[in-house]
């Protein structure tokens, strides 16, 4: 039988439907309970905003050992301002040892229509260390898949989830592949903690807080100091 129908028939996992983007991912070996993180462990993050739609942070520890990536905490909540949004992720980190650097969507960054600061910009004046994420679809896709093949020797795959983390775990066992492009995942469903999830792989974890420190700074100031803008 085909990976899918033999999971759900033979092995009673109905977690992962026909169609499925992922269907290599397994809840017994993706999905693990939390523990303590050691403070010394690299943390990134990464942000995918939106306002009618949720926007979505997802936190990372990096096991030093093997590379494995460890999502540990995820903000997943609709109808926040960029201002509520850094409140909030500053709210979720305070008891980081330090500031934890990390990716956001390119189009939280872009000016289009107005001169005011941009989401990207409302985020960094609040402290958080962010860059532009690399949103290349396809190229993104193939690099999860490869996060979550396991390795030959260990049986651990280079991706693991705490199971506190509902929407990332329902997001990827739900996300069907686009009906127009095999290759790439359907845009029309859900996909907020996915997109994030896809940023982060793909900023290379290990260096991004040294790729952070590189990337220029433009900090947003207003022209007029009565009406601030």
């Amino acid at each position: 039988l085909p990976a899918i129908q033999r999971k759900q028939l033979l092995e009673g996992n109905w977690d992962i439907s026909e169609g499925a983007a992922f269907a290599e991912f397994e809840t017994e070996t993706h999905v693990i309970p939390p523990f303590e993180l050691p403070g010394w462990w690299e943390r990134v993050k990464a942000v995918d905003y939106g306002y009618a739609a949720e926007s979505c942070c997802l936190w990372a520890a990096i096991d030093p050992e093997d590379k494995t990536i460890i999502i540990y905490r995820e903000l997943y909540k609709k109808g926040l301002t960029g201002e509520a949004l850094g409140d909030t992720i500053t709210e979720m980190e305070m008891e980081e040892i330090k500031s934890i650097a990390g990716v956001l969507d390119t189009a939280a960054w872009s000016r289009t229509g107005y001169t005011g600061p941009t989401i990207g910009e409302i985020l960094v004046n609040k402290g958080h260390k962010l860059r532009r994420a690399d949103k290349n679809r396809l190229a993104g896709k193939t690099q999860i898949h490869e996060y979550l093949r396991k390795n030959n020797n260990t049986g651990r795959p280079r991706l693991q989830i705490f199971n506190t983390c509902v929407n990332l775990i329902k997001e990827i066992q739900a996300l069907p592949l686009s009906k127009s492009n095999p290759e790439d995942v359907d845009t029309h469903a859900a996909d907020h903690a996915y997109d994030a999830l896809r940023y982060m792989i793909m900023s290379r974890p290990t260096n991004i807080r040294v790729a952070y420190e590189n990337t220029p700074k433009h900090r947003y100031q207003a022209s007029d100091a009565t009406f601030g803008y």
